[in-house]
């Protein structure tokens, strides 16, 4: 088992080569210049990668891009072996990323959120208050006077 250090350091490896060859070495117009890399993960015994990918369009661009990458896996695979330099070259597994769906389903739960507290907003505009402005109690200015009259008769007393 290698060290996650060395895992890490060779994701990173495989992250940029494979997207420096999708961008310049790969003539497939399936791939083109919307298909991003976006993660790479290396298991600990450096045996196989698996590579995140996004791409930008509709759903058939993105069973293009698929299909493309799969085509392309053996070069790509071949390009890290020569770049690594490790004793064996790790399989590549190409997986969609879903970080832009979650964020988009993310932006539209905030939106509907915010529009819920316009409503809140604007319901509570020319609203008052139940009771007074002020909910808190305050003592009676009587009351205090007479707290005052009895601290000083103990304090009398007690001399």
């Amino acid at each position: 088992m290698a060290d996650n250090a060395r895992a890490k350091r060779l994701a990173d490896l495989i992250r940029e080569v494979v997207a420096q060859k999708l961008q310049r070495g790969i003539k497939d117009p399936r791939l083109g210049s919307h298909v991003t890399i976006t993660d790479t993960r290396v298991t600990g015994d450096l045996r196989e990668a698996t590579v995140f990918y996004t791409v930008y369009g509709d759903d058939e661009e993105r069973a293009a891009a698929s299909a493309g990458l799969e085509s392309a896996k053996g070069i790509l695979r071949s390009e890290v072996g020569k770049a690594a330099g490790v004793k064996f070259t790790p399989t590549l597994t190409f997986v969609m990323d879903a970080l832009p769906d979650t964020a988009r389903n993310i932006e539209d739960l905030l939106d509907k959120a915010r529009q819920s507290d316009e409503k809140v907003r604007e319901a509570s505009a020319g609203a008052a208050y139940a009771g007074e402005a002020d909910p808190y109690r305050k003592p009676d200015e009587s009351e205090d006077e007479a707290e005052a009259v009895e601290a000083d008769e103990t304090d009398d007393t007690a001399k």
